[in-house]
């Protein structure tokens, strides 16, 4: 059977007070319209369109690498509306359409199967989303008789009766596709509102004797977002979800309330996550890794059995068996082999740093490559701007660097090299050589007993 998605992600969502349109608003890392996006392809929905409105470009680039379709929905007049908008995608197609909205990220793949399932299985015209809650308060209303489903009233045109029903419209559905394009048009806006909405067309289906069905799941499933008081509760509950999947596939989360974790974060068993840690991106945590309090990790791999203790790791690599921290500044674009050590207050920006190399504390390394089992002295710095460009310099393999050395770049340090404490270093260091560039020292005896005289 042939399935497809409408997304419906035209509205402005002015309560969220934000320049970024309501369904890009992230949760847990990731735009919310995409999270309904791959959460559809993940049951299999592969034709997706996606409704956009005012903020269509917007949209259409946080989207554009998921292979949507778009319609163009240039008037907020209801989602019948908007399904209408999207009537060209849905020309010629037979099967069962879902739709969607895409302020609402936490519907699960499981809940898309069964939606798909019970429509085909029970052959409905149309299924609709729904949930049991005590307070219904803003949510259309699931109204039944002894034979089903009969209709949808929206919360602003319920009578006293009405208002006491506490089995609410999702605002999710799956219709046959050629029962909705044959009826769509036939909804009109009478209303309070004067907008088309969506859900008369159950009442028009029942009419003509088609089979309408519900689909009962749980609350949270269904929540949308319009504030960011909503989109914080929304985060929660996903937070939640996110650790409780890792916690269960073996990875130690000490404490899972004070615990951020991307929803594309991927994290091997047998590691330890202490509080505090926000881990981002497509980040991805080894084996054996301990991460202590208060690190923040974004789009980075971080090798088997390391430690980071307190420190920011931003588009890097560290290599297995390494030390970060505490408080290292690890920035894009960095290569942190294995065995090493970063240490307190070091910063280390768009470099190659070799295996078993340390660097130990209060060291600055940038754009720079470095070979193995070198040892940097504390205070050392690597000038790598000249106040118009960048230069880089080279170090090789087991090089000493003596503390509060400045390796002006661009210059290249040999293999098997020492250089001497506090030398500033302009030029080429020989392999095998002792570099030693500061001033000599001279001692004038005396010198304090004749200043205190004058």
């Amino acid at each position: 059977m042939y399935n497809c998605a409408l997304i419906l992600a035209a509205g402005e969502g002015k309560r969220m007070k934000s320049n970024t349109p309501k369904v890009l608003h992230k949760v847990c890392g990731k735009e919310m319209v995409n999270h309904v996006i791959d959460t559809l392809k993940s049951a299999g929905i592969e034709d997706i369109n996606v409704i956009v409105g005012k903020s269509a470009e917007q949209v259409k680039e946080k989207t554009g690498d998921r292979n949507a379709s778009y319609s163009l929905q240039d008037a907020q007049l209801g989602t019948a509306h908007a399904v209408k908008c999207a009537l060209e995608f849905l020309k010629d197609k037979k099967g069962t359409v879902l739709i969607f909205t895409g302020d609402a990220p936490l519907i699960t793949k499981d809940t898309v199967e069964k939606l798909v399932s019970y429509k085909d299985e029970e052959d409905y015209s149309g299924v609709i989303v729904t949930s049991i809650i005590e307070n219904p308060f803003g949510y259309g209303r699931i109204l039944r008789d002894r034979d089903g489903v009969k209709g949808i009233i929206e919360h602003k045109d319920c009578n006293k009766d009405e208002l006491l029903i506490n089995e609410i419209n999702a605002g999710m559905y799956a219709f046959d596709i050629e029962d909705l394009v044959e009826n769509i048009g036939k909804i009109s806006n009478d209303n309070v509102q004067k907008e088309y909405y969506l859900t008369d067309i159950i009442k028009i289906f029942v009419k003509q004797n088609k089979k309408v069905g519900s689909l009962p799941v749980p609350f949270e499933e269904t929540l949308g977002v319009n504030s960011p008081l909503e989109l914080s509760k929304v985060e929660a509950i996903m937070r939640n979800r996110i650790n409780t999947m890792h916690m269960i596939n073996g990875v130690k989360i000490i404490d899972p309330v004070s615990t951020y974790i991307d929803v594309d974060v991927k994290i091997d068993s047998n590691t330890i996550i202490y509080p505090g840690n926000v881990l981002q991106g497509n980040t991805e945590i080894k084996e054996g890794t301990i991460l202590y309090p208060n690190s923040r990790i974004e789009n980075s791999i971080i090798g088997e059995n390391v430690t980071v203790q307190c420190s920011v790791i931003l588009d890097s690599t560290i290599g297995k068996n390494s030390t970060v921290g505490p408080y290292a500044y690890i920035r894009p674009q960095s290569v942190i082999g294995e065995r090493t050590r970063i240490g307190d207050f070091v910063e280390i920006k768009k470099s190659v740093i070799g295996n078993g190399t340390k660097v130990s504390h209060l060291t600055y390394i940038g754009d720079a490559e470095v070979g193995q089992n070198c040892n940097f002295g504390c205070g050392t710095v690597v000038v790598n701007y000249d106040g118009k460009k960048k230069c880089k310099t080279i170090i090789g393999n087991n090089a000493f660097i003596g503390c509060n050395t400045n390796l002006v770049s661009p210059v290249e340090v040999k293999d098997n090299t020492y250089i001497a404490a506090g030398s500033t270093i302009t030029e080429e260091v020989p392999e095998e050589s002792l570099a030693i560039a500061r001033a000599r020292q001279v001692n004038i005896k005396g010198w304090v007993s004749k200043r205190k005289t004058k």
